[in-house]
């Protein structure tokens, strides 16, 4: 019965995105609906794409084995991200009237820029969109009792989702996105109300969660705790800023001021709102002590499935699997169009010099939706039994470290050039990846951080030196009454 719901669930919101998808005339209307969208459709998208399979299953499962101090990545830096976009990045971006972000690195710093920031941002949604597509194969595999295997599950799940987003786009993603939105924050409401009562009120449970530690948000005053905080901090809270996605849904709105308050409230919203799942978390150490003590150690990801499965009845786990659903399939269809679009514009342009019609690219951004499903559900399936919450944090770095820095000087720096963005880009990259590689220096300081550094030693740097260098070789001005 209760899959039998869910495969409906699923078709619904296949016919929902299909619906949507009559409104694509052009590739402006699949990238970023036309650019049309109200505040409110904005604020949804945004929360929406956000609330995924981590903060349902791999954040909770943080949070009560280390408290907040756990999860200062996702939801409180993510949530930080959209928040940050909102003030300091969607008027100047929309402003431009661009059609990914990748645009941006080109017209700021020329073609070579556009090409290395759009292959780190399109390798960057490896790690997230899996993380979703694993949480869709656990999901089948649960509801079936063990019918539907897990990478079946994944397979069933991606080509749930690759439907409406081929052929719908941008519309199809924001249009779900609001009804998802809805099912997900109606469904753990409810969940988090029936779960209170089972045990015993809220106040029991918040009482059991401080008595436990769970609500300490800052690190141990030492150098080393603090530094990492920090570094966990930053990950999805400034590497998510340089993300397709994000930019779509800045560029999808139809007015400046939709642009900039929706995300703000969008990630207000989130950070909020994350605290439900956490709360069903905690309430599982009082409805089932020993279960959920035993599948800390086993696999944490996996004690509100179990909470709802197992001591609820079927109403609430039609609600659960509802919400979680919905929470999935919003983030992996916005985060498999986001590359694909970021493909066809910057990338595949570069081999086709010539005029292309609009149709056609519309046809080989189509195209490239399905080849990254296919690469995704081959990764993740490679990837199975990697924790939701680490795939998610490690796709993170990428752009942090890459593609951050050239967009914040190009933004607000007048010097910042292409030497300096290059320079950015290697370093930052380079010592990423020397630190991930040396152990010894991986535990002595974030790896995370150190790349940012260095990439801002070398956007200055490599801003500078050129003009150095000419005023090196200046002829020395004579000193007003020596000559």
């Amino acid at each position: 019965m209760l899959l039998f719901m869910v495969i409906a669930y699923l078709f619904v919101t296949i016919g929902i995105g299909l619906w949507a998808a009559r409104r694509v005339q052009n590739t402006a209307d699949f990238a970023i609906a036309g650019r049309h969208l109200p505040m409110y459709m904005i604020i949804t998208t945004t929360f929406a794409t956000w609330f995924g399979s981590e903060i349902v299953l791999g954040v909770p499962a943080k949070f009560i084995k280390g408290g907040l101090n756990a999860v200062v990545e996702d939801p409180f830096g993510a949530g930080m991200c959209l928040i940050l976009v909102g003030v300091f990045f969607a008027a100047k971006l929309y402003r431009m009237s661009l059609l990914t972000i990748s645009d941006y690195y080109r017209e700021r710093y020329g073609r070579t820029i556009e090409i290395v920031c759009s292959l780190i941002i399109m390798l960057s949604y490896l790690g997230w969109v899996s993380a979703q597509v694993t949480a869709l194969g656990l999901v089948f595999n649960l509801l079936s009792g063990g019918l539907i295997s897990i990478p079946w599950g994944m397979a069933i799940g991606v080509g749930s989702i690759l439907v409406y987003t081929l052929w719908g786009g941008m519309w199809s993603v924001a249009v779900t996105d609001f009804i998802q939105m809805i099912i997900l924050v109606v469904g753990l409401l409810v969940l988090a109300f029936f779960a209170a009562d089972m045990a015993g009120g809220a106040g029991r449970v918040i009482d059991l969660a401080v008595s436990r530690d769970m609500f300490r948000f800052w690190p141990e005053p030492t150098w080393h705790e603090m530094v990492f905080f920090f570094g966990a901090a930053i990950t999805m809270m400034l590497g998510s800023i340089p993300q397709q996605d994000v930019f779509q849904r800045v560029m999808s709105a139809k007015s400046e001021k939709a642009a900039t308050h929706g995300t703000v409230i969008g990630g207000s919203a989130y950070i909020l709102f994350a605290f439900v799942p956490m709360f069903l978390v905690a309430s599982a150490l009082i409805i089932m002590p020993e279960q959920t003590e035993a599948l800390l150690g086993d696999d944490p990801q996996k004690v509100l499935p179990t909470l709802v499965m197992e001591r609820m009845p079927v109403v609430m786990q039609v609600l659960f699997f509802g919400a979680l659903l919905s929470a999935i399939k919003s983030c992996a269809s916005a985060t498999l169009l986001a590359p694909a679009v970021t493909f066809t514009e910057n990338i595949w342009r570069q081999f086709r010099p010539t005029y292309i019609s609009d149709d056609e690219n519309l046809r080989i951004m189509r195209i490239s939706v399905f080849v990254f499903a296919v690469c995704v559900l081959i990764y993740s399936i490679k990837m199975e039994g990697t924790p939701i919450f680490e795939l998610v944090s490690g796709a993170y770095q990428v752009p942090l470290v890459g593609a951050f820095v050239p967009l914040v000087f190009g933004l607000y720096w007048k010097r910042a050039n292409t030497q300096g963005a290059m320079s950015a880009v290697l370093l930052g990259i380079g010592t990423w990846v020397l630190f991930m590689a040396v152990p010894a220096l991986g535990e002595a300081f974030p790896q995370q951080l150190a790349g940012v550094l260095a990439a801002v030693a070398g956007m200055v740097a490599g801003s500078l030196a050129p003009q150095l260098v000419r005023n090196a070789h200046l002829p020395a001005q004579p000193v007003a009454g020596l000559e």
